[in-house]
């Protein structure tokens, strides 16, 4: 049983010095939201702070509401991309160590 829960909390470093360095990269990451059929682009970092805003010159001329709803769509596009990155690359992290039902990380 010793040996067990030895291995157990080694698994369990290994894994939070890993989450912290994911969490790291994940920091710097940038994705690029789109709508519109690309018209308009929001490029996010994995914080989910908008890094730039790209909007097709045709739209300038065209109705605002079109326009603020675009923008709205290609924020959540990108929001959307980082929360699935931060998903995968922490779910991988955590796929090796067997934990009880009901407990997540990161903790």
């Amino acid at each position: 049983m010793q040996g067990g829960l030895g291995n157990l909390m080694k698994q369990a470093q290994k894994m939070q010095q890993d989450m912290k360095k994911a969490q790291e990269e994940l920091k710097n990451l940038e994705v690029e939201g789109q709508a519109g059929g690309g018209l308009v682009k929001i490029v996010m970092t994995g914080k989910h702070e908008v890094r730039k805003v790209c909007i097709e010159d045709s739209l300038l001329d065209d109705d605002r509401d079109m326009l603020e709803d675009l923008l709205v769509a290609a924020m959540n596009d990108a929001s959307n991309k980082v929360e699935q990155l931060t998903k995968d690359q922490l779910s991988s992290l955590t796929g090796g160590l067997d934990l009880p039902g009901g407990l997540n990380l990161p903790f």
